[in-house]
């Protein structure tokens, strides 16, 4: 696997610093991060054409269609190494996992039961265990630094306006590594990795009303903890 996949944009950033900053009162530079995942990441909301054929190859891949599991794992590869690489802190390990990801997924593959939800949220629910099998399951840990991460989240506007943006990210990053462990898996799941609530409900396995209320106190807490000059 290509160190570049590590380097994959936190995909909902923005949408997480418009949230702190509408709590603050206040807002933030225009140069934000995309609010959606990259192309070939994931499976599209429900309905698209390319969550059906997501839902399409998950059929031929339960029949024993190999090159239809090969499709799958090329759509959801990166969004499962980049949800370890954030939680580990290690490219290795990220790779590691990763694969091994993918080989449960396929031996479990005929147990995943479609029900119009992105199948990605199960590849990742897959690998958040398997990091509770690495690492005390009762810490997260989000190590993968701010620079890393801040590389690939370059603004494509003037370049005040991307050194503000990247001074503001580094501080609110900064800042989730202070939240509870359960406060920062949520933002981790919600705005870095872009699932939906019903995915990150699924991964956490929590009721959407709980993943909102989890949501909404990890802003608050953000809030608190990012200083005023932050804006």
């Amino acid at each position: 696997m290509h160190d570049s996949v590590a380097l994959t944009r936190p995909v909902a950033l923005g949408e997480l610093r418009g949230l702190v900053g509408a709590e603050l009162g206040i807002v933030f530079s225009s140069a934000a991060s995309p609010g959606t995942a990259p192309p070939g990441e994931g499976g599209g909301s429900e309905g698209s054409p390319e969550s059906t054929r997501v839902a399409a190859l998950v059929t031929l891949a339960q029949q024993g269609d190999a090159e239809a599991f090969g499709q799958i794992y090329d759509a959801y590869v990166n969004a499962v190494y980049r949800y370890l690489y954030y939680r580990l802190g290690s490219h290795s390990q990220a790779e590691d996992l990763t694969s091994e990801t993918f080989l449960r997924a396929l031996r479990r593959i005929d147990s995943f039961s479609w029900q119009g939800k992105d199948i990605g949220a199960w590849f990742v629910t897959i690998a958040r265990n398997l990091v509770a099998d690495h690492v005390k399951s009762s810490r997260f840990r989000l190590e993968v630094t701010t620079a890393d991460m801040l590389d690939a989240d370059r603004a494509d506007d003037g370049i005040e306006d991307e050194v503000l943006s990247r001074l503001q990210n580094a501080v609110l990053l900064d800042a989730v590594r202070q939240l509870k462990p359960e406060q920062q898996e949520c933002i981790v799941l919600r705005f870095l990795q872009g699932l939906s609530v019903a995915e990150t409900a699924a991964v956490l396995q929590r009721s959407e009303g709980a993943v909102k209320q989890l949501q909404l106190r990890a802003v608050r807490a953000l809030a608190k903890l990012l200083p005023e000059q932050a804006a």
